[in-house]
């Protein structure tokens, strides 16, 4: 009775020891029964029949990355350059990623390798090296459509590196050096061109300026004289009326006038010089007035 009450007592602990399953909070565990698929065991305390049931493969929960590995592909301008790339990724079945590949790690890494060659095969080498974003996105829409039916999604494809053989490297170089050179050239002959354009219209401004200046000018000097002459024209008019009406005032400033004419003619002394009053001249002129008259008179 001892005896078999000690055997139930080693199977029971022997059942504990082997059944009892611990499975991390990272890992997600495949068990089967008999040989065939019977269940998942996510992160906890779990506890399975031995000998009947077994953990077949424990598939890690969290995002994995894969590396491609450095590879050499061609363009399609057919140039030889070595990429290298990563694959970031994470199980969403567990059952599907045991059962439907052998090794979805390496599976997915060959079908990145063949996918990255074949999209490097559309593009030239100017837009594999300008074009990785582009490149990434194209590579994980790729790689997603197969890895969906394994039970993995594609989180995200990044390019780590492209390198160009080194006689490629120094061509591009050059061609780069020419290029910002070329640039440089043409940035300033358009601003040089700018600043002649800038000047030019500058000085059309000034010349428009100087000749409104020279018209403003010429009108103000027209506008001057006309009311100069106006000016003279009434106060010749405003004399003549007054003189017409008072000989008495004309004779006065007329004689004062001819007293003024004496006076700057008598400080400036000459021999040479007669000075004959007004009454003096106005009978000489009655003289030769008659002589005329009698001359006239004779020959008649």
């Amino acid at each position: 009775m001892l005896i078999f009450a000690g055997v139930v007592l080693a199977l029971c602990v022997a059942v504990l020891a082997f059944g009892v399953k611990i499975i991390s909070q990272t890992d997600i565990a495949i068990v089967e029964r008999l040989g065939r698929f019977h269940r998942v065991l996510d992160g906890g305390f779990h506890f399975i029949i031995p000998i009947i049931d077994r953990i077949s493969a424990v598939v890690s929960a969290r995002e994995q990355m894969i590396d491609i590995g450095r590879q050499q592909v061609i363009t399609k301008d057919n140039v030889n350059i070595n990429i290298d790339g990563i694959v970031f990724l994470k199980v969403f079945d567990a059952k599907s990623s045991v059962y439907s590949v052998n090794d979805y790690k390496q599976a997915i890494a060959n079908l990145a390798t063949t996918t990255l060659r074949g999209e490097i095969g559309r593009i030239n080498l100017d837009d594999s090296l300008s074009s990785r974003d582009r490149l990434n996105a194209a590579l994980q829409v790729a790689l997603g459509d197969a890895a969906n039916n394994w039970g993995v999604k594609i989180m995200r494809v990044e390019i780590s590196e492209i390198s160009v053989p080194k006689d490629i490297e120094n061509a591009m170089n050059l061609q780069m050096k020419a290029e910002r050179e070329k640039r440089a050239i043409e940035l300033k002959a358009q601003a040089e061109k700018e600043a002649l354009i800038r000047n030019a219209e500058a000085l059309k401004q000034e010349k428009v300026l100087q000749a409104e200046a020279i018209e403003r000018m010429a009108d103000a000097k027209k506008y001057e004289q006309i009311a100069l002459a106006q000016g003279q024209s009434d106060a010749m008019e405003l004399i003549a009326n007054q003189m017409s009406k008072n000989a008495q005032a004309a004779e006065f400033l007329l004689t004062k006038e001819r007293i003024v004419a004496f006076t700057e003619l008598s400080k400036n002394p000459s021999k040479d010089k007669v000075i004959i009053p007004y009454e003096t001249s106005e009978f000489i002129g009655g003289l030769s007035v008659i002589g005329e008259f009698l001359g006239k008179g004779k020959k008649a």
